[in-house]
């Protein structure tokens, strides 16, 4: 662990329907929930987080389930585009498994040369499979994903924009990734820091339509700082450039940054600190509604109005 960016910390996305979220992530691509808790800014709709067995910064895709807010559109603008790691020679089983779950898939393509199986969640997210042969995070297994397939967590994500220059320069200037690789309109951005979680893919698209927010699109992504002495000092540099950026936030499993890079896409900076234990322990994470503190006195109302999850 070092003073900068250590890849990603997590992956925020919109859902329409809780339960149909719920059922697809931890039946059909066997992540663990991590932590089932609910939206700072609106305590009426869950905030969902799906990972490994101790939810590692760099495995957490969360969710806010709108229920009923509609499709959304992927567009310029956004991240359209999250990938996971998966063993090497995994991608027919997760193949037939998808055909198996009528989950809409693409057949196994190569991207960057590696392997990879793209699909869509129930509402329309973009998600991919890639191959990779040195990932070694332990993942979470079920009955159905054993460790031969189980995912390892991220692999990288995909940024769409119109233009790539000033995204880019923030990749490189303020964050500490470099280009590595570019094919086409495609370009590839990664940091050396971490060998996991590690890759940022901008695909430029000068004449892209902009995405409209709504369920089946990304909210955000986040990326990794050891502590709050790290990411005040990142917090400096991005204002020194010039971007506006958010004080630092409590999210009761780590602090969190704002700030909107000029492509359009939201980006965050999170702390490992203090992590998804905090509040209970690691054999019965995600099993029970956790609550930030300022909403523990309306529990009761809070957990009438929550979709109920099968």
């Amino acid at each position: 662990m070092n003073n900068q960016i250590l890849g990603l910390h997590h992956i925020t996305a919109i859902a329409n329907n809780a339960q149909a979220n719920f059922a697809f992530y931890t039946k059909v691509l066997g992540l663990r929930m991590v932590k089932k808790t609910v939206n700072f800014d609106d305590p009426g709709t869950y905030h969902f987080y799906y990972g490994n067995e101790t939810g590692e910064p760099g495995t957490i895709l969360t969710f806010f389930p709108w229920e009923g807010i509609g499709a959304g559109r992927n567009g310029t603008g956004m991240a359209t585009d999250i990938r996971y790691a998966v063993p090497q020679g995994s991608l027919p089983f997760w193949a037939a498994r998808f055909k198996e779950q009528n989950v809409l898939q693409q057949p196994i393509a190569e991207v960057f040369g590696s392997p990879s199986l793209s699909f869509q969640d129930p509402d329309g997210l973009q998600l991919t499979l890639v191959e990779a042969s040195n990932d070694k995070r332990t993942p979470w297994i079920t009955d159905a994903v054993g460790i031969e397939t189980a995912t390892r967590g991220f692999h990288s994500v995909e940024l769409s924009l119109k233009d790539s220059k000033a995204t880019a320069s923030v990749l490189t200037d303020l964050l500490g990734y470099q280009l590595i690789q570019s094919e086409g309109k495609r370009h590839r951005f990664a940091t050396s820091s971490v060998d996991t979680a590690s890759i940022i893919d901008i695909l430029e698209i000068p004449e892209g339509r902009a995405g409209v927010s709504a369920a089946g699109t990304n909210h955000h992504i986040a990326f990794r700082v050891k502590d709050e002495e790290v990411q005040m000092a990142i917090r400096e540099k991005i204002l020194s450039k010039g971007l506006n950026i958010t004080p630092k936030i409590n999210r009761d499993y780590f602090y969190s940054l704002y700030f909107r890079e000029p492509g359009g896409v939201l980006f965050e900076i999170a702390t490992d600190n203090p992590g998804f234990a905090v509040d209970e322990p690691v054999d019965q994470l995600g099993s029970s509604l956790r609550l930030p503190k300022q909403y523990e006195p309306a529990r009761a109302k809070i957990e009438a109005v929550l979709p109920k999850l099968n």
